[in-house]
């Protein structure tokens, strides 16, 4: 669907237009494109048959719930130790071989100091990381100029290693070199030049990444932090995996074999929500690089279409004008200060500021920041805004209570600040009432869909997929799919991509667009079953059966690599020949890893004031370039916990879905309700009782944004500092067709209320998104709480909120739901019956 919903943006001209991963997790995604070519979040899985340790981090078990599951009983099966990282022992975690408790906001300072565990003691991939990275690649030193911190190029823009058999500088993408890991030298031109590995080591070396301080900051024990790191390095060097079966790399040397260093890792939400989740992910990926342990043998694997160039060549499109597409994609991957979508005083053009100074790399928007800004004129007002699966009057938005009041808050002439909403949802949800236009939507089981190797597929790490949803049922209400939509308005509205040379609409409706429309050649939204009578597979031709064939495949397409292409593809030239040829990737060239990012210095040196180039002339963003954009991984205390008082606020905060629900989808479901219908505030037992704080304790939860009323559930499996709740179970009174009194809105409660989506504000700072700072992915996990009693009695949470109105002509909600495929018999049998298995009825 993004896929759709991009493609229309763009069409219609409009900038502003945000994905779902602003505040879910693109965090995981842009750390790992930006650094591997392939991510985290559904982009990737653990080698479960060939795994031999597997590190978890910050993953709910409501994320790829049953494959992880399986996965598990796979590494367990065959012997693997499984770790994980959270700061709550619940799903996956409750089955750890070990838990490490780690404090939220504090992974980043546990992976880099495994790290310095690794280098110090020589335990680390030095091929790997020659031959695969941009390691020993030379970067300049020149502290005060222009240049400081970027790579050293030649004529030709090739970047420049030192071999120590020639014992002369060297274009570093050469196969026949043999490049050093250390070191300084002088060039021709004076400049003193360095390996991006001697930068790294001396950074993870320092005193910052002691075992001691990190023991301080995360929580973890010195001699745990030190153990784990030799124990996967351990794993990684001599419990080595071969598969022999040849393949050949990117330099057309043959190779016998596939070697893999079993150590795999994921890692979700609970890294990706903090305001240093980009580079903490970056720390993780950075574990991997040393250990050597990426899209190999028992490593952590990329589903296709990735792994990508590093990044994608997609630039965000800055240049608007009235009825004329963009040139570019709304969302993109900057990679230098030139990429921003800016004004010529640097005012961010777009209404969520992505890609301005505030967010410089936020490829998937800030959705969480547009009805703040747009309300309050920063930096423009806006005439129509459309929201589709987001609840951003409810569980979506920071800050629900101040959200909702923006939504109905009116300029000096009493009209809307927002004076156009467009809601489409399938559900009465939180937002729908404050819709100006109500577009129903279908459930997935009323309409036709695609699950489409162009957005998030259902790819294995071996296995090219994608997928249909076929309609099943008919819809017996005035609804249309919100994809269908979409196409028809298109149409309508007479987009290039949309329209036919004689001016009317080039697609009768969705399964047609889907058929029919092109990226590029031969390459469209389904993969299987391409060319005019089926027979191509990948890239082919429109066939106007695809969706019949889908159907009788049911409703599936596989295509399976073949075996020398299934590890080592950042460097396999077979797999990079297909997927240039396929369109999977963008070229053939080899996808070299990035220990140290070019891009991010670039914009550190525009914090500087010395980038040639744009630069932020306000000392906010200065600031926070400098600071935050580092060219290796590093570990920095997420923005607002380093902004308030953390004695009076002692208790950090996190969420989780349960694994029967994802994200706030099907709380409302009644057979999921049987299970939770009210969520609890949990606490670590000790600490609660050491409070005062019993089981089923009425407490009022605040931060520095606002107060809630919950009630506490205690347990021994969460940090002792660290209080959490599932999430979305909490209901506005009316909403999801539910009764005015259920549990979920008189009991249930959201954490959202505590939320800002603002950093505090400090004197003389302007307003500022509580966000990561380099992607601007929410941080819904920084909030920081105190905890204390309730005394008034009341046995309901806080705050309460006016019910919702019905829905004009929604039928009454029956109370009690029930399906079955004849009339109940209603047999009565006596109890003397019933003991002697009597077969009679009375």
């Amino acid at each position: 669907m993004q896929a759709l919903t991009g493609l229309w943006a763009q069409q219609f001209g409009t900038i502003n237009w945000a994905a779902h991963g602003g505040f879910c997790s693109v965090n995981m995604a842009s750390a790992g494109l930006y650094m591997l070519g392939q991510s985290f979040w559904e982009f990737g899985d653990p080698d479960w048959d060939h795994a031999k340790y597997f590190m978890l981090w910050g993953v709910a078990e409501d994320h790829a719930s049953n494959p992880i599951k399986m996965g598990l009983a796979k590494l367990k099966k065959n012997g693997g130790k499984f770790v994980s990282v959270n700061p709550v022992r619940t799903g996956y975690q409750a089955i750890a071989d070990e838990w490490v408790g780690v404090r939220p906001g504090t992974d980043a300072m546990f992976a880099l100091a495994m790290a310095r565990v690794m280098i110090e003691n020589d335990q680390f991939d030095k091929s790997f990381l020659i031959r695969y990275t941009n390691a020993p690649q030379l970067v300049i030193k020149n502290s005060g100029n222009s240049n400081d911190g970027l790579l050293w190029r030649d004529k030709n823009d090739n970047p420049q290693a030192w071999d120590i058999k020639e014992e002369k500088f060297v274009d570093a993408t050469r196969s026949d070199i043999t490049p050093a890991l250390f070191g300084e030298w002088k060039t021709p031109e004076g400049l003193t030049v360095t390996t991006a590995f001697t930068l790294v080591s001396q950074e993870y070396l320092s005193d910052e990444y002691s075992l001691e301080n990190a023991e301080k900051i995360t929580g973890v024990p010195a001699s745990e932090i030190e153990r784990f790191a030799l124990e996967m390095a351990h794993v990684a060097f001599k419990e080595t995996v071969e598969l022999d079966i040849e393949w050949t790399d990117w330099a057309g040397r043959k190779h016998d074999k596939f070697i893999g260093h079993p150590v795999s890792m994921h890692a979700m939400r609970g890294i990706s929500a903090h305001s240093n989740g980009f580079q903490t992910c970056r720390a993780i990926h950075m574990l991997q690089i040393l250990l050597g342990a990426v899209d190999c043998p028992g490593a952590h694997l990329a589903k296709p279409p990735f792994p990508r160039m590093i990044p994608p060549p997609i630039k965000p499109a800055k240049e608007m004008a009235p009825n004329t597409p963009l040139k570019t994609p709304p969302l993109g991957f900057p990679t230098s200060p030139e990429d921003l979508a800016i004004d010529a005083e640097g005012n961010p053009l777009r209404i969520d500021k992505a890609y301005s100074w505030d967010a410089p790399i936020a490829n998937h928007g800030l959705m969480h920041m547009v009805i703040n800004n747009a309300v309050k004129g920063d930096p423009y007002t806006i005439d129509t805004l459309i929201l589709f699966m987001a609840n951003m009057a409810w569980n979506s938005s920071m800050n629900t209570s101040k959200v909702q009041d923006q939504l109905r808050e009116k300029d000096d002439n009493g009209e809307y600040k927002i004076p156009f909403l467009v809601v489409a949802d399938a559900f009465h949800s939180e937002t729908v009432n404050f819709a100006d236009l109500v577009l129903p939507d279908t459930t997935y089981l009323e309409r036709f869909d695609t699950i489409s190797i162009l957005d998030r597929p259902i790819s294995e790490p071996h296995i090219i997929a994608d997928s249909i949803r076929q309609q099943i049922i008919t819809p017996d209400r005035d609804v249309r799919p919100w994809q269908e939509v979409l196409v028809d308005l298109a149409g309508r509205l007479k987009f290039p991509a949309f329209t036919g040379e004689d001016g009317k609409p080039k697609f009768k409706d969705y399964k047609t667009f889907i058929t029919q429309w092109e990226k590029h050649e031969g390459i469209g939204f389904l993969a299987g079953w391409r060319g005019k009578d089926g027979e191509k597979s990948v890239t082919g031709e429109p066939n106007p059966n695809q969706w019949e064939k889908y159907i009788e495949n049911d409703c599936f397409f596989e295509q399976e690599l073949p075996d020398n292409q299934k590890y080592y593809r950042f460097a396999n030239k077979d797999y990079l020949d297909f997927a240039a040829e396929t369109h999977l990737n963008f070229n053939n060239k080899p996808i070299v890893m990035e220990v140290y990012s070019e891009t991010l210095q670039k914009f550190n040196l525009a914090g500087q004031g010395l980038y040639d180039g744009p630069c932020p002339t306000d000392e906010v963003s200065k600031k926070r370039l400098t600071s935050y954009f580092t060219p290796f991984p590093t570990f920095y205390k997420p923005l607002e916990v380093d902004m308030i008082n953390e004695e009076e606020y002692p208790f950090s905060t996190t969420t989780q879905r349960p694994m029967f629900m994802y994200h706030s989808w099907d709380s409302q479901n009644a057979w999921l309700r049987q299970i939770m219908a009210q969520n609890r505030l949990f606490m670590n037992r000790k600490k609660a009782i050491s409070m005062g704080i019993s089981d089923d304790s009425w407490v009022w939860v605040e931060s520095e944004n606002g107060k809630i009323k919950v009630q506490v559930r205690l347990m021994e499996g969460v940090e002792e500092n660290t209080i959490w709740t599932w999430n979305a179970i909490g209901k506005q009174s009316g909403a999801w067709g539910l009764k005015a009194d259920a549990n979920e809105a008189t009991k249930g409660f959201l954490l959202n209320h505590l939320i800002s989506e603002l950093l505090p504000k400090k004197e003389s700072q302007r307003e500022m998104t509580n966000s990561d700072p380099v992607t601007g992915q929410a941080a819904w996990y920084d909030t920081r709480v105190k905890i204390y009693l309730a005394t008034d009695g009341e046995e309901k949470s806080y705050p309460q909120f006016d019910t919702i109105k019905p829905i004009p002509n929604a039928k009454k909600q029956p109370s009690v739901l029930r399906y079955q495929t004849h009339k109940a018999v209603n047999l009565v049998r006596s109890m003397k019956d019933i003991l002697t298995r009597g077969n009679k009825a009375r």
